[in-house]
């Protein structure tokens, strides 16, 4: 679901509009939301007063969300706080009945001593989830660019990775062709998820994908606000595997 984020909208009718747009999408088996979009993603100085506990309202808003529309729910990122005071950026799966079934935190944090690594604390756990819909791949945004992390996520049963992101129109052709490296190295299809709008005045390149197993798209978003549908098919994936068994020539 690629959101567009207004940087003048209160968060509070920023959230309700996402939960309007999960509503608008419960004949879907899997939502999957983008990257920070209650706090933004280059808005550095937002994500003090922004930030919420993993008990919070937030948190239970997205938890109903997932329930009401009975779909599995990939709630992108938001700015997790935590007891200790440091901050995630934190990514939450929902099953149908709006039980929490995983959380992960980015690892990967962008800004070379800037930017996330400055605000935020890095998360050390690869995480797939056992959902109804299969094993989910958990990655977000500047993660892509490092394919040992998918490797691992694809050696770890995941089915499907999903990446949200909050990725800079000014680099969107990496975002592009590396969601489809992925999806083909691993042999496993990527639903990366991008954003519209600016973050923290920074411009967003939308172009959300989805990518089959063969590393072919095979739904796209423009740069505006857009539910992207497609279905993943596990038996095309199954298919491919079969036909061009790549991962047993592996030696490293």
């Amino acid at each position: 679901m690629q959101f567009e984020f207004d940087e003048s909208e209160a968060e509070d009718a920023r959230v309700g509009r996402m939960l309007a747009l999960v509503a608008a999408a419960a004949d879907a088996d899997l939502v999957v939301l983008p990257e920070l979009w209650p706090n933004g993603a280059f808005a550095y100085d937002r994500w003090e007063a922004t930030a919420e506990q993993l008990d919070g309202a937030l948190v239970d808003r997205l938890s109903d969300a997932a329930r009401s529309a009975s779909v599995v729910l990939h709630a992108g990122s938001f700015i997790e706080r935590h007891p200790d005071g440091s901050l995630t950026n934190t990514a939450l799966v929902f099953e149908r009945d709006g039980s929490l079934n995983a959380v992960y935190r980015k690892i990967h944090l962008f800004g070379f001593s800037e930017g996330e690594p400055k605000y935020l604390a890095a998360g050390t756990e690869v995480v797939v989830a056992d959902t109804s819909v299969g094993h989910l791949g958990l990655a977000t945004c500047y993660d892509l660019r490092f394919p040992e992390m998918f490797r691992r996520l694809a050696d770890d049963r995941a089915d499907l990775i999903i990446v949200p992101a909050g990725w800079p129109e000014k680099r969107i052709e990496h975002w592009t062709i590396l969601a489809r490296a992925r999806a083909i190295e691993n042999q496993l299809p990527v639903v990366a998820v991008g954003t519209a709008g600016t973050h923290g005045g920074v411009e967003m390149g939308g172009a959300s994908l989805i990518v089959d197993a063969l590393g072919v798209p095979i739904a796209e978003a423009g740069k505006s606000e857009e539910i992207l549908w497609a279905d993943v098919d596990p038996a095309v994936t199954r298919a491919w595997r079969e036909r061009f068994p790549a991962r047993g020539d592996r030696r490293l």
